[in-house]
């Protein structure tokens, strides 16, 4: 089947065609007539499957030409970060370069008074994070009541964020007649439930099975001690001669503390996580992609909906609390065709999570042993605060952050290994941290 072939406008398929494309993905072929027809939605999909352009095109076509008189939003993205915010904004302007349809960004962290300046324009389709938008609800600065297309993209990840009690105020603001689409790459209860109170009568789309990760994309665990994970990376980033690499880390505090070490090892690396603004999320993003930059350092929050053709390596540094964040994190490689390799770093502490992890995928990945660095027996594991766990403490409050609760699981808890093991564990470390990066 070809994107002609659809039912999308002539202006449409002429903006599709200067990107190149002839062929639909399995996502757009079976997305977009469902939507032209005005069916509410409910499909399954990874990211890198070309779901954005599976509902930005309909969108575009349904709109049509902007009523006469003042611009109304009538069109409603909601999206679980800022970064995706951006790559379904780039989206629409793309494929919508033919069409007079007014799009705008709307999220946290950047003033408010420019948004507000480009509300009060007037504009078609805005692509918003949850949180922001509401804040504009609440002052009365967006007018909601004219939308006739509600779009949340990545739900899975907007609702492990916290996002649900936004959400469902949000909705509250809309027309209760409308069309509905939910994109999410897992289909776990709490979705079901707020799709069977948001959808009316959806079209089901399964392009993929649930959490599998890409064909192409080649896995491998590095059994490493902790305190030597850093040295490791910095060997076999100089040793391979990677130009590109993607790393995952937990926490933003963890992505600027190795985001530094590997600068100081002569490898050029910046950090990209929730607590930088905007802008310098953008300048590292646009300095990876241009090869400025060898190493981005990321959080799962910050990678969300990052899109970088042709990453060839994917560094899991520490293992996602979630199992199904693995599956999104090696997502990042082996797109468009590519082949790509994901590699995890895994000490003592992180057993039970790779454990976790190869159940959900149901399979072993193979395990690769460094000469040289061979793990200590002697170093016990510490706990690591499990993911599930927190999300079944209950929804979060408005601000976000998990009520009542403390932070536990950081480095330097109970369970550290003995002195004997701590005194080798220091030679050994201080004898190799010269590794070569060049």
């Amino acid at each position: 089947m070809l994107f002609n072939e659809l039912g999308l406008s002539a202006d449409l398929l002429r903006a599709v065609a200067d990107q190149g494309y002839e062929t639909p993905t399995p996502i757009q072929r079976e997305a977009i007539p469902h939507i032209l027809e005005g069916h509410d939605i409910l499909a399954g999909a990874q990211t890198g499957t070309g779901k954005t352009a599976g509902f930005t095109l309909p969108m575009l076509q349904i709109l049509g030409d902007p009523p006469s008189g003042p611009r109304r939003v009538r069109a409603l993205i909601l999206t679980p970060t800022r970064e995706l915010a951006a790559q379904v904004h780039e989206s629409v302007h793309t494929y919508g370069k033919y069409r007079p349809v007014r799009a705008m960004e709307i999220y946290g962290g950047v003033s408010a008074r420019p948004q507000i300046t480009k509300i009060n324009r007037g504009v078609d389709v805005v692509i918003a994070t949850p949180g922001r938008l509401l804040d504009h609800v609440r002052q009365k600065n967006i007018d909601l009541s004219f939308v006739e297309m509600l779009v949340l993209d990545e739900a899975d990840r907007m609702l492990d964020m916290g996002f649900i009690r936004d959400i469902k105020e949000i909705i509250r603001h809309l027309p209760k007649k409308r069309q509905n689409m939910l994109f999410s790459a897992t289909f776990s209860k709490e979705i079901r439930e707020l799709a069977n109170n948001l959808l009316d009568s959806p079209a089901e789309i399964q392009v993929a099975a649930r959490n599998t990760t890409a064909d192409r994309v080649e896995q491998l665990v590095y059994p490493v001690d902790k305190d030597r994970k850093r040295e490791l990376l910095s060997e076999m980033i100089g040793r391979g001669n990677w130009q590109q690499v993607l790393v995952f880390t937990r926490t933003k505090h963890g992505a600027n503390r190795l985001a530094k070490q590997l600068n100081q090892d002569g490898i050029t690396a910046d950090a990209i996580h929730g607590n930088k603004g905007q802008g310098a999320r953008a300048k590292a993003l646009r300095d990876f992609k241009a090869g400025k930059v060898r190493v981005l350092v990321a959080t799962d929050i910050a990678a969300r909906g990052l899109d970088i053709e042709k990453l060839p390596h994917v560094v899991n540094f520490e293992l996602p609390h979630v199992p199904e964040d693995y599956v999104h994190r090696i997502g990042r490689t082996a797109r468009a065709g590519q082949d790509g390799t994901a590699l995890s770093l895994v000490c003592v502490d992180e057993n039970k999570l790779l454990k976790e992890i190869e159940a959900l995928l149901k399979r072993d990945i193979r395990k690769e042993f460094v000469p040289g660095y061979d793990v200590d027996k002697r170093i016990k594991p510490e706990p690591i605060q499990n993911g599930r766990q927190r999300r079944q403490g209950g929804p979060r409050p408005a601000g976000g952050k998990p009520s009542g609760r403390k932070k536990v699981g950081q480095p330097g808890g109970k369970g550290r290994p003995g002195k004997s093991a701590r005194a080798g564990q220091r030679k050994r470390f201080s004898r190799s941290t010269r590794t070569s990066a060049s």
